[in-house]
């Protein structure tokens, strides 16, 4: 059948192919190695809990030294089996040389690493004249952490041979730009660049010298996590103050109802990589998949359009995002 084909359709058969031949069980399996980063809450969390629950060894990484000791015992209890290795290794993902030593710890323990999970983040940030510390130390973690995960990881889990993913935690804000936290947004933006290039490199080595690595960027909409409650507790801790948690809008004890549960992403996140998702854009309980597609068009048009930069925020423009949005939706 392929020989009665033009080589241009051969080559679009066999890229829809990588596309679609995809499961998940060639990395979520008993006796295949984890490694999330930012694991100590959220969304890393309940990865690390999914991933102890299908057999798998586990490495959880994260700064927040009591909140992963918490988190290592919650994943011992959901192994399904005594000879799993569930190990906490305390690093700071913005220190490339700790990642090496993350990466050396993973592979001298279990000789593989079939799911690199970048998921460590921070929200703290600020407008375009944000100090430099600041910003450094938003993008050390957000944008430079994924990157010294997979500096550390990638070329050893090539090495290894086997099947293996790599998820970077991105964000809408990284991609709709909503103004209110630059810095964040950047952060995320940048991230979003790499792993798409990432993913890009790693696609033609499956397709020219059969590779079998695979990199996704989760985009998660808004989830009952820590984040926000861990920037105001540093907050209070670098002022000297006493730390209410319930003074926090929401965070996972105390969940918003627009926002998803850490679980739901994950679950959300095994869904899409099933159908071979690059690009895993969650909806939540307040915005749905279609209202995202249209918020990322509009963004997308202030190019082509040469509308002043974020329109939708624009007094001359919003009234008109508005209606675009109620004039395209169900279409």
């Amino acid at each position: 059948f392929l020989r009665c084909l033009p080589a241009v359709c051969v080559s679009i058969l066999v890229q829809r192919s990588d596309i679609m031949s995809v499961s998940t069980s060639q990395y979520f399996k008993p006796g295949a190695t984890a490694c999330v980063t930012g694991a100590s809450s959220g969304i890393g969390r309940a990865a690390a809990l999914m991933c102890a629950a299908k057999g798998m060894h586990v490495f959880l990484v994260d700064v927040d030294v009591e909140d992963l000791e918490t988190a290592k015992k919650l994943v011992v209890e959901r192994a399904s089996a005594e000879s799993q290795k569930i190990e906490a290794l305390v690093a700071d993902v913005s220190d490339e040389k700790a990642m090496v030593g993350v990466a050396e710890k993973v592979f001298a323990t279990t000789g593989e690493c079939n799911f690199l999970f970048n998921n460590a983040g921070i929200g703290q940030g600020g407008g375009a004249l944000t100090p430099m510390d600041v910003v450094e130390k938003v993008m050390g973690v957000n944008t430079y952490g994924p990157m010294h995960g997979c500096l550390a990881f990638v070329p050893k889990m090539r090495e290894s041979g086997k099947s293996g993913l790599i998820v970077n935690t991105g964000s809408k804000q990284g991609i709709t730009m909503p103004p209110g936290n630059l810095t964040y947004n950047m952060s995320k933006a940048a991230l979003k660049a790499y792993t798409e290039g990432l993913e890009h490199e790693l696609r033609k080595e499956r397709a020219e010298s059969g590779g079998q690595l695979r990199a996704a960027l989760l985009i998660p909409g808004w989830v009952n996590t820590s984040i926000v409650l861990k920037v105001e507790k540093e907050k209070a801790k670098a002022k000297g103050e006493p730390f209410d948690k319930d003074s926090v809008f929401f965070h996972e004890d105390k969940p918003a109802k627009g926002a998803w549960l850490p679980g739901q992403v994950v679950d959300f996140l095994l869904e899409e990589l099933e159908t071979g998702k690059f690009y895993v854009v969650c909806p939540d309980n307040d915005v749905n998949r279609e209202t995202d597609n249209l918020r990322i068009l509009w963004t997308a048009n202030d190019i082509i359009s040469d509308r002043p930069p974020l329109s939708r925020w624009h007094p001359d423009y919003a009234e008109k995002f508005t209606e675009f949005l109620n004039e395209e939706k169900g279409k």
